[in-house]
């Protein structure tokens, strides 16, 4: 065989070996597809993680364009990743965004979360929030500081424990914790005693409570009985007690009326209240009345006419009264 048709035949072979190798790598490459267009997303995110450049973007599960570059933001706060998405996935602007992890150790990778798919798009160039990743040494950290706080909080329960007992549970207080529950015996045993002697009293003397309590009933309907009679008796002479009371209120009126008049002087008796000279001369004659009556009453009439016994005098404002019988 010609050499020279031999080294052809080797260059044109290592020729389309290294053109499927290149093929192979764009094609099991995590960066964008070089026939495919794409535009850019600027993600911000205060700690990315461990993801690296050329990551992919999933969009519900499918890829959808890889990570460009990742930058430091001048302020040393937050970081830039730079998303090349393709033109024909859309990315509204209610979407989340979310560095997530595949599997416990496996690549990282941006997330994108879809919600209500509201209107308007992300257009090439837009800014948007990432949130960070999750980071499992900071909770392992956090978990730590758990679990010392919780080891700490154990000590003090346990030294806690130690001076309830101490305390608490000593030989003292268990005698008198036992002493109480033996007087707790003594009540309760009494008080079942005192039960079953109510129950043999209610029980030996059951008829007599259903007696008393009869008779209870009997009284408050006999009560109810009479606040109806009672009830009827207001309701049918309501007239007659209104006129009884307004005549009750007019005597009061009228012995009110009087009163005032003897303290004032009007009428008979209020002139001899007032003048003690008509006064004497009152209790004189009504004196003499007396005596006329009881001699009256013991002698008869013909006996005062006819009396050969000189009459008594009284004196009625300083003049000599004679009695009847008393004739010149």
């Amino acid at each position: 065989m010609d050499k020279s048709r031999l080294e052809t035949k080797v260059g044109l072979f290592v020729f389309i070996g290294l053109g499927l190798l290149a093929v192979l790598l764009i094609q099991f490459s995590k960066s964008s597809s070089l026939w495919r267009g794409t535009y850019e997303l600027r993600l911000h995110a205060a700690n990315v993680g461990g993801i690296k450049p050329y990551a992919a973007v999933l969009l519900a599960g499918v890829q959808v364009g890889s990570v460009e570059n990742i930058r430091l933001a001048p302020d040393g706060k937050s970081v830039t990743m730079s998303l090349k998405i393709y033109n024909d996935f859309p990315i509204y602007h209610d979407a989340r965004f979310v560095i997530e992890q595949a599997g416990f150790l496996g690549d990282q990778f941006v997330s994108i979360i879809p919600t209500t798919n509201t209107p308007p798009v992300l257009a090439d160039g837009a800014d948007v929030a990432c949130q960070p990743p999750f980071n499992l040494q900071q909770v392992a950290r956090d978990a730590a500081g758990f679990i010392q706080r919780i080891d700490e909080t154990a000590k003090k329960l346990d030294a806690s424990v130690t001076d309830l007992r101490s305390q608490v549970l000593n030989a003292q207080t268990l005698s008198s914790f036992g002493t109480s529950i033996t007087n707790m015996k003594l009540f309760t045993e009494q008080a079942l005693d005192t039960v079953q002697d109510i129950n043999s009293i209610v029980t030996t003397n059951g008829a007599q409570f259903g007696f008393a309590i009869s008779n209870a009933v009997q009284f408050s309907s006999g009560l109810v009985d009479l606040e109806n009679s009672a009830r009827d008796v207001l309701a049918t002479n309501s007239v007659n007690i209104n006129q009884a009371t307004k005549d009750i209120a007019d005597a009061t009126a009228t012995f009110k009326q009087l009163a005032t008049d003897l303290q004032m002087g009007k009428g008979l008796a209020g002139t001899v209240l007032q003048n003690p000279e008509l006064a004497t001369n009152v209790q004189a004659i009504a004196a003499n009345l007396a005596v006329t009556s009881s001699n009256l009453n013991r002698l008869g009439l013909w006996g005062i006419l006819w009396a050969t016994k000189p009459p008594p005098t009284n004196t009625v404002n300083n003049a000599t009264l004679a009695s009847p019988h008393n004739r010149p």
